[in-house]
């Protein structure tokens, strides 16, 4: 009898290990960071097939400012090329994608990129490809207690359950699996919310080199673990 595997509802991914991949395959990191996004839509197609329903990818963070301009710009055009052209594979798939993050630096080019695909791709039910661009997880909490003071809501009726329908995504589930590749073991500021109570799994392997084979060993480790969710 073939083993069965247990998929999540929603999958984070943090995608790490790039740049040390590339390095390792004499390579530039830019054709590390493609390849990271060849295996993100590989990944992405592959847990949807297995029954995930929502996959999150950390693909640029606050933090990621930070790195040099000419890493930071290609990155830049890196994605604006998935908006415009891979979102066309997506939307043949039947992947609905969203893109989550402050978007407060990001220009007018690249918000009129996101709102083609979101537009293109919002009636898709396949699954839900989110893609987690200029984001951090503080500055996600930041931002929905800033919209929560200006709805005019006093401190004592502010709950768990209010602050979630301000997050970037209030109708997506909490996230129930996190991977990390490339041996680090830290959330790194990825959805913090919604992983308060979610299983979290790190493995060695570099995001490039992390294939289907490695997802399906992941999920059947989460398959083994007990969710107690704090009882």
């Amino acid at each position: 009898m073939a083993e069965t595997t247990t998929a999540p509802k929603h999958l984070g991914l943090i995608l790490d290990g790039n740049r040390r991949w590339a390095r390792e395959h004499n390579l530039t990191i830019m054709e590390g960071h493609r390849a990271g996004y060849a295996s993100l839509k590989s990944i992405a197609k592959s847990a949807l097939r297995h029954g995930v329903s929502y996959v999150s990818a950390y693909v640029f963070s606050t933090e990621n400012r930070k790195r040099n301009k000419e890493e930071v710009r290609d990155l830049m055009r890196l994605l604006m090329w998935v908006l415009k052209h891979e979102i066309k594979e997506l939307h043949r798939e039947g992947i609905r994608v969203r893109i989550i993050g402050s978007k407060l630096e990001l220009g007018h080019a690249m918000l009129r990129a996101i709102h083609n695909a979101e537009d293109l791709t919002k009636d898709n039910d396949r699954g839900t490809l989110l893609l987690c661009l200029d984001y951090g997880g503080q500055q996600e909490i930041v931002e929905a207690t800033k919209r929560i003071v200006e709805a005019g809501y006093e401190p004592d009726v502010i709950t768990p359950e209010l602050l979630s329908q301000y997050l970037y995504a209030p109708d997506v589930p909490p996230l129930d699996l996190v991977i990390r590749t490339s041996g680090e073991q830290r959330l790194s500021n990825f959805m913090l919310w919604e992983s308060a109570y979610s299983e979290l799994l790190f493995t060695k392997v570099y995001w490039p080199d992390f294939d289907e084979k490695e997802l399906l060993k992941a999920f059947k480790k989460y398959g083994q673990r007990q969710r107690r969710y704090g009882k």
